[in-house]
């Protein structure tokens, strides 16, 4: 409950926020001082892939019981929140399955065991709610043409588009792939992530790697061709063959910007290619792999079109390899970012202490570094994966918890809208300090709390009410709390005003 109007007058010198903000019709009153407010909250995205396909990350196992996966998945969330993440990218579409309630797609086998049979708990409302309970945004992760992995075990189920559309689907090697070239199967593809974006409160569409397949080798070692003859024939395309792949790819990237953000106007759209450029773009030096010619990617056409709006080039090389130098490739995503999009790489974090040939740990602690270095050029990274800092691969994550830097917020992309959303609303009241925001336009909650003369920031979902306790529970001894200061985060990232209120003096 609020405090009288008496109350609020007679704390009227401890309190400082902007008019009609304070609960109890306390008026406008003096500010904080500029040396008594909390710096401006750092930016960079600091996330961690968890991969679900052949049980990667999570769950650990098929088949588990449901009260185990559950646990995992508190697991991980509260190691991300130590680690000071503030986003996760969960794998929730591996093989044209789904680790959530679908009514398009069968459950996936990861988590029961058997493809098509789904636990009562729906996996992706679980991650959400433990996530956004921990200030960290959850991203949902497709992989958009493949429609059978090798580990799998059991058999598809008859909801699988394998077995529904079995002309779209194309065996190579020991996988099965939805064919690019088919429009059903791309138009299949776009309706599965509308309808996750539709009903989960998700807060990014994420796209891995995989277009068409990586080649695969024949026995004599020459590269089998994808079949897709008969698809190519249908289309009519006086396009080559490549380029008709490459086209076919390019327009379901721009469909999909296009189609997120008709839905949800403010929803990131992310991909993490293969880092290395195509040939005829490369720096002097680079050598290796070629997605354009190979998987028909051209991520920085992507990039340069604006039909993203992070790009997560997966530099998944040791800096001292000079063929996939880390620094040139970075300068190169950098320089073809003509957009100013995101530019959040990806770390190879699970090869620290991997055998047969394992990274130190201080690799990742020097990639981030150089990363950090670069400012604007690089606002963040994401890990793969989980699993590397959840078994403290190298004493890796001992040592980034060591020197965690502060707490950080997800940087803002106003191309998706620069409206700045009202401030919270703050209350003084016996036990503490409540802070609600506004009733629309705000999706997250940024609390500094002071005790001890030491700032403290958190981020919360924008529709909890959230109380800020004078004395911390379970904490008889600590500093009592003096000051808050809080502000909104639009869907965009864009932040309020803040606001602040000293509490009066114990």
């Amino acid at each position: 409950m609020s405090l009288s109007r008496r109350q609020c007058l007679a704390a009227a010198a401890a309190v400082a926020v902007a008019p009609g903000l304070v609960g109890c019709g306390a008026p406008a009153l003096r500010p904080l001082a500029a040396h008594e407010m909390p710096p401006p909250a750092p930016r960079e995205f600091r996330a961690a892939w968890v991969a679900s396909v052949a049980n990667i990350d999570w769950p650990s196992a098929p088949g588990l019981p449901e009260v185990q996966w559950r646990a995992e998945i508190d697991a991980i969330v509260e190691r991300a929140a130590a680690l000071g993440l503030n986003a996760l990218v969960l794998q929730v579409r591996p093989a044209a399955d789904a680790l959530y309630r679908s009514s398009l797609e069968p459950a996936s086998e990861y988590v029961s065991g058997t493809q098509g049979v789904a636990h009562d708990a729906d996996p992706l409302a679980l991650w959400l709610t433990a996530a956004h309970r921990r200030g960290i945004e959850l991203h949902a992760w497709f992989n958009p043409f493949r429609a059978r992995h090798p580990s799998a075990r059991s058999p598809l189920a008859a909801g699988h588009i394998a077995v529904r559309q079995p002309g779209w689907a194309r065996p190579y090697g020991d996988a099965i792939w939805l064919d690019p070239g088919e429009p059903g199967a791309v138009a299949h593809t776009l309706a599965v992530i509308e309808d996750v974006v539709r009903r989960y409160d998700i807060d990014g569409v994420h796209i891995d790697d995989y277009f068409y397949p990586y080649p695969v080798k024949a026995a004599d070692g020459s590269e089998l061709a994808f079949p897709d003859d008969a698809s190519y024939a249908r289309s009519g395309s006086k396009l080559s063959r490549d380029d008709w792949r490459r086209d076919n790819v390019d327009r379901f990237v721009q469909s999909l910007y296009q189609r997120v953000h008709a839905i949800e106007p403010g929803l990131k759209v992310g991909i993490s290619p293969f880092a290395l450029p195509r040939r005829e773009r490369r720096p002097a030096g680079i050598e290796g792999f070629d997605p354009h010619a190979k998987l028909y990617a051209d991520a920085e056409h992507w990039l340069q079109q604006g039909w993203l709006d992070y790009v997560s080039p997966q530099l998944y090389w040791p800096m001292a390899q000079r063929a996939q130098a880390f620094d040139v490739l970075l300068d190169h995503w950098a320089a073809t970012n003509t957009q100013r999009r995101h530019l959040w790489p990806g770390l190879f974090t699970s090869r620290v202490a991997l055998a047969p040939n394992p990274w130190p740990a201080d690799e990742i602690e020097r990639q981030l570094a150089h990363l950090r270095a670069q400012g604007a050029q690089a606002g963040g990274h994401l890990h793969f994966s989980m699993r590397a800092l959840m078994d403290d691969r190298g004493g890796l994550a001992s040592r980034l918890l060591a020197a965690r830097p502060a707490l950080a917020l997800v940087p803002a992309s106003p191309w998706l809208g620069a409206a700045v959303p009202p401030p919270p609303r703050i209350d003084l009241r016996p036990d503490g300090v409540a802070v609600q925001t506004p009733e629309s336009g705000a999706r997250w909650l940024v609390v500094w709390q002071r005790r001890g003369g030491v700032w403290r920031m958190s981020t919360h979902r924008g529709t909890e009410a959230i109380t800020v306790q004078r004395r911390e529970a379970n904490d008889a001894q600590g500093a009592l709390l003096e000051a808050v200061v809080a502000s909104s985060l639009g869907t965009s990232g864009v932040e309020s005003e803040r606001i602040a209120l000293r509490l009066p003096a114990a």
